[in-house]
């Protein structure tokens, strides 16, 4: 029978204290995913999503845990075992993965954001649709920038949706390229979403005039409920026809957006934007944070999607303003170029970060429900263009 000293040499040999020890870049983790929970918990860095993506990572890189297994994907992925051996010999977090995996849980949080989305100033304004398009210009122009750096264009193509400012498109688009990147872009895409009121209005006022800034726009011609109806139909036939690989996504956000407007589904609708949503964010969080494994996160790979990351924001807000000056041109001044800044697909962050630099310049200025036609176009548009990609690339 075992003395006691054998017996605690046991414990203290299968604990995660002994096994820290043993690889000091647990510990570095660990103290990242306690950072990121104070950026979510006293910063209020996106909290419905960072406390659980830092909760999740945080979980994983706990010593003897086991919940997440990154060795099952490879071998999924390879076509060497099952999906049943992954449930099987598999962790909590590694069952809840299977939800990004399949691109359920990116899905049905775009059902959500459609059930709580007014595509009513898009349909008032069809001319917003040009805006919400050009701000897609950080998406390219951060994939170049990863092929010139020499990432392979599947993960180019991963880094560069962080630009389209809308982390479910992110996590959607990178588990079926990269899903070995899924922890740093997606951590990227959300914190640069918290930071656009910081990352936006010094490029917005180095771009734009304060004669443009100072620009009233008219009031937004009334959009009838037929309208409302029509819109999320017509869009979903006619983008799926031409990239069929954007229809879940685009379709679970026109279906939510359909529960909302047709005045009939009001408990799908408030089930959708409530309960479904909060359940669903809580899955995707932890199962995207446990896949930052100090394994396969620490690495100057991550630095450069981390740098790449707030290029492609940059280089969205650009894209959109510039077209928003050639419109102030072709108007005659009567479009305000702030609200291309609002292409950016960060509902309704980035409309707020427009009306408040337009009141800045001109204290009785109202842009936000002009700058919300641009920024609901840029959902449409992120995920038109992730399906893009998706054609290309997988």
């Amino acid at each position: 029978m075992a003395n006691i000293g054998e017996i605690l040499a046991r414990l203290w040999e299968t604990s995660g204290f002994y096994k820290m020890a043993v690889d000091w870049r647990q510990l570095i983790m660990i103290c990242i995913a306690c950072f990121l929970l104070y950026l979510g918990l006293v910063k209020k860095y996106e909290p419905l999503l960072m406390i659980g993506i830092a909760f999740g990572m945080l979980l994983t890189n706990l010593p003897g845990s086991e919940m997440y297994h990154p060795e099952l994907w490879d071998a999924y992925i390879a076509g060497t075992i099952k999906l049943t051996d992954i449930i099987h010999e598999g962790g909590l977090l590694d069952i809840f993965y299977i939800g990004v995996k399949a691109g359920l849980y990116p899905s049905l949080i775009f059902m959500g954001v459609g059930a709580m989305t007014d595509f009513g100033p898009l349909i008032a304004n069809p001319k917003s649709l040009l805006l919400g398009a050009a701000a897609q210009l950080g998406i390219f122009a951060a994939f170049l920038m990863a092929i010139v750096l020499g990432f392979p264009a599947n993960v180019a193509a991963s880094i560069g949706i962080i630009g389209g400012a809308d982390g479910p498109t992110a996590i959607w688009l990178t588990s079926k390229l990269a899903p070995e990147y899924l922890a740093p872009i997606a951590i990227a895409a959300y914190s640069y979403m918290a930071l656009i009121p910081l990352i936006q209005p010094p490029v917005m006022r180095l771009l734009t005039t304060k004669e443009e800034r100072e620009v009233k726009m008219e009031q937004l011609a009334p959009v009838s409920k037929t309208q409302k109806i029509l819109f999320p139909i017509i869009v979903t036939i006619f983008v799926t026809l031409l990239l069929p690989s954007v229809a879940p996504l685009l379709g679970c956000l026109m279906l939510g957006n359909l529960f909302t407007e047709c005045g009939l589904t009001d408990r799908l609708s408030d089930t959708a934007q409530n309960a479904l949503m909060n359940i669903v964010t809580i899955f995707l969080a932890t199962s995207v944070g446990a896949t930052a494994r100090y394994d396969r996160f620490l690495s100057f790979q991550t630095i450069k999607i981390i740098i790449l990351g707030l290029i492609a924001f940059e280089f969205a807000t650009i894209g959109g303003l510039i077209f928003g000056k050639i419109m102030y041109k072709v108007t005659g001044g009567k479009i305000n170029p702030l609200i291309g800044s609002a292409g950016v697909s960060a509902v309704p962050m980035a409309a707020r970060v427009s009306q408040k630099e337009g009141q800045r310049a001109n204290p009785s200025n109202f842009l936000l429900m002009h700058a919300m036609g641009p920024n609901v176009a840029g959902v449409i548009g992120s995920a038109v263009a992730a399906g893009f990609l998706l054609a290309l690339f997988g």
